[in-house]
């Protein structure tokens, strides 16, 4: 009976745990959306911080692409040579890249970067009482810390999505003229002619909420560090994991919700 209760005690309060997160999250939320007009204030971080998160991930997103790119395009490539349809190889690797793969690719790399580069900085800056120090000069941290950040990534994330698409299409291109022999024109053509708007719409609308929900989640597990830097390492990690499984819990939605509605 002493185990049973004891695993008992163990849910209940991990459950309860969980429910004062996520309130302490929407509470964040609601300040972030408060602090909306004060982005003109504080411009010069979030130039900087485009830099950091947008211009420096730039290789990690290209290769990321890349080597997507190449590999759905060889494991198509097998699968529609069964039926003499290597021509369609081109129309398999764009609707792929635009619509899922360039999308959650970039997004899964950009919550580990992106996620532990907040969670750290802030949390170090926590441990540090430089968080303190600002509430003690008058300002809030959630519109010098966070706002930058989440607006940074907001317009940085979906220009390094395009980028993975298209680094993934071309890569996708030269393995299949290599592997397969098809001609450039033909998959060119395949690869054009079966995008539609909506798949367009929907590529380039996930990265923007990618942004917002990663760099969030990841600022907020930076602002609830406490006590040591193992915290801090935990809380890293955390951000990371629940930013990832947000980005998945989100493609899904889309893919179902929204496809379907539209």
């Amino acid at each position: 009976m002493g185990i049973i209760l004891d695993i008992k005690n163990s849910f209940v309060n991990g459950f309860l745990g969980k429910i004062s997160t996520l309130q302490d999250y929407t509470l964040l939320l609601v300040d972030i959306f408060k602090g909306f007009p004060t982005i003109k204030k504080y411009r010069t971080d979030t130039l900087k911080e485009m830099y950091v998160i947008g211009t420096k991930a730039l290789p990690l997103v290209t290769l990321g692409g890349l080597f997507v790119g190449i590999i759905l395009a060889i494991e198509a490539g097998h699968n529609l040579e069964m039926f003499g349809a290597t021509t369609l190889i081109g129309h398999t690797v764009s609707l792929g890249m635009i619509r899922e793969l360039g999308p959650v690719i970039t997004g899964l790399l950009l919550a580990s970067r992106t996620g532990a580069k907040n969670t750290s900085e802030i949390g170090a800056m926590q441990l540090s009482e430089q968080i303190d120090a600002l509430r003690a000069f008058g300002l809030s941290p959630v519109d010098k810390l966070v706002i930058p950040r989440l607006v940074a990534a907001m317009i940085m994330f979906l220009p390094l999505t395009l980028i993975a698409d298209i680094a993934g299409i071309i890569g996708g291109m030269y393995a299949t003229n290599s592997t397969f022999h098809v001609d450039y024109a033909f998959f060119w053509d395949s690869a054009l002619k079966v995008l539609k708007m909506k798949d367009i719409f929907i590529g380039c609308i996930k990265p923007i909420f990618f942004a917002f929900f990663i760099s969030s989640i990841s600022c907020y597990y930076g602002l609830s560090t406490k006590s040591s830097t193992t915290d801090l390492g935990k809380k890293s990690i955390n951000a990371v994991v629940v930013s990832a499984i947000v980005v998945l819990a989100l493609d899904f939605i889309f893919t179902k919700v929204v496809w379907e509605i539209m």
